[in-house]
Parts: structure tokens; sequence; C-alpha cells
């Protein structure tokens, strides 16, 4: 396949077409078209030109949607979004990956909505390039393109003509980037006002979950995991950890990085700065107050540590996420 690396000037990006095959998940596609297709009363006359293309009647959700245009219109488009598939486990319907394929190489900007990145993968789209899709199927998307560059922890990526979002929040996000780079940020956050959502939302920040580490009861390393969890007040070592699954730090190591590819120090501070997100949101604790019960010392290290993995300051975060009266 001939990577196509050019696009169409960001002047004309004004047709948007919505490729739709396979049976979809219906908030993603309703995004893109709410988002697209209904312009802020400051729009331009160049709006957007929404479509939906398919090969016939598509499920989305428990509806069927009768599309616009066929397939072939996707090669005509600026801008091709990819919805969510419904079940990942399913066979990607060729016809759409090809059309998708067809519409890149024809210099068309391609976008995809969380799972809709498997399309983008099947296509070739994200060979050699940065992607992500909702954070509970980036191992698979990864098992299956190996020279995509997944990311788990953004909230999308932008390679230029290839863009991937994770999952529901995520998309409109991707979206209004794409409005932003269109039609500057004046739009952008019009639109994001009339949606009622955050204006801008950088791509690079995470997704905020806290990914579960599938370890079964009878490994041996689910009790010294267990264990630390609790003791994350506690300045825990490396030594400690071996001492608790009654083994060598070397060893220690290995096990570590084969089963939550980190090492033991990496997944006590990834462990930590979840914990403190969950005080964040829970609690009107201090900072200095979280950052001793997590075992980060002080607010200023609990500070430095948060903004590096999460990608954002914790008072930013909680004040977007925090659950409780002040």
């Amino acid at each position: 396949m001939v990577r196509n690396d050019t696009m169409r000037t960001l002047s004309d990006m004004h047709t948007v077409a919505l490729a739709a095959a396979g049976h979809l998940l219906h908030f993603e596609l309703g995004v893109a078209y709410e988002i697209f297709g209904n312009p802020p009363p400051d729009a331009p006359s160049d709006w957007y030109d929404v479509m939906l293309c398919g090969p016939g009647p598509i499920q989305v959700g428990p509806f069927v949607v009768e599309p616009d245009h066929g397939l072939d219109r996707l090669a005509t488009a600026d801008t091709v979004i990819v919805p969510a598939c419904a079940d990942v486990d399913e066979p990607l319907p060729s016809d759409l990956v090809e059309a998708v394929r067809k519409a890149h190489d024809a210099g068309a900007r391609i976008a995809s909505l969380c799972t809709g990145a498997f399309v983008l993968g099947a296509a070739g789209l994200l060979d050699g390039r940065r992607a992500t899709t909702h954070w509970s199927h980036t191992d698979d998307l990864s098992a299956r393109y190996p020279e995509a560059d997944v990311d788990p922890d953004v909230l999308y990526t932008d390679n230029g003509s290839v863009l991937t979002a994770a999952g529901k929040a995520a998309a409109v996000d991707l979206c209004l980037h794409l409005i932003h780079l269109d039609h500057g940020a004046t739009l952008a956050n019009s639109v994001a006002r009339r949606l009622v959502v955050q204006p801008h939302r950088p791509g690079g920040q995470a997704q905020f979950v806290a990914t579960p580490i599938k370890v079964s009861d009878d490994h041996r390393l689910a009790g010294v995991l267990a264990w630390a969890q609790q003791h994350l007040d506690q300045p825990l070592t490396v030594t400690d950890l071996a001492r608790k699954a009654s083994t060598s730090p070397r060893n220690l190591g290995r096990q570590f990085r084969a089963v939550t590819g980190q090492t033991p120090l990496q997944w006590l501070l990834t462990r930590r700065v979840r914990r403190a997100q969950e005080l964040l949101e829970a609690t009107n604790d201090t900072l200095e107050t979280i950052a001793q019960s997590t075992g980060l010392g002080t607010a200023t290290t609990l500070r430095r540590h948060f903004k590096k993995v999460v990608g954002l300051p914790p008072d930013t975060y909680r004040r977007t996420f925090h659950t409780t009266p002040a």
C-alpha cells in the first residue's frame, strides 16, 4: 500500500463522510453527526456537508439506519469518520476496510472513534503511526496490528492524515479538535458550549482509568500486589516487596515485568497516583494529606508525578471529577 501523508488543504475540509458498515455503536455515530451536521449560529457558510455512507441498511445500536450514499463516496470526502464497531471480535466488513483505505489514498483525512481504530488498523493506516482506542481494547489493537504504536493513556492521537480517539467522551474531544484545526478555537468553543462540554481537552491527556492488572488469585504475585496496595502510605522498597513474595529482588522484577509490564517501582508509583485520583474525587483532603496517605511524601512530589502519569495537575483533576460537596 502506498502511504499518503498529504491531505487536501484545511480550507477545503468541508465534506465529512461517516463510514458505516456492519454493526455500529450509536453513541459515536450520533456524536459525529451532531457535531459536524449541526452548525453553531456563528458558523461560516462553508460549514461541513455531512453524509452517511454505507453498503446498505446499517444496524446502529437498536436502530436500523439507511445511508445517504454508498461506500464509494468516501473517496470524494475531505474527512472520513469511522465510528465505533459494536463487537471487535466480529470480522470487519471488508468493503468498509477497502473503502477507508481508498479514501486515504485519495487524500482524505481519516479519523476513528473508539473501536473504529480496528478498521484503520485493518486498512494498514496505523502502521508506523501512534494510535489509541478505548483503554479496554488497546491490548487487542496492539496485538492485531503490531506495526502500530498504540498508546492506551491518551484521549486521542493526531498524525495529520490519520487520527484516532479513545472511547465515548474522547470522541467528542477529537471531533472538537478537528473543528479547531479547520475553523479555529472560537468556533470549536462555540460548538462545545452548545454541547455543554469542556471547550478543549488536549489529546495527550490521560483517559482517567485505572487499567486493571489481570492476576489470578493463585498467581504468586497476587498476594504481594494486594498487600502493597494496602500499604501505599508506607515507603515500600523492592526489597520489601521481594521479602513479602518470598523471592529475590531480581526474580521479583522479572515477575513484575511479565505480569504488569512495569518494574516494581513503576507499578508502585502508578498505584500511588491512581489512589491519589480516588482521594481527589471522593474527599476534601488537602494535597499534603493525600501525598502522605499515598506514600508520595509532599504535595510538590504529588503534583510532579500526578502530572506525568495523568496528564494534568491534581488541582485541575479535582475540579473536574470531585464528587463530594466542598
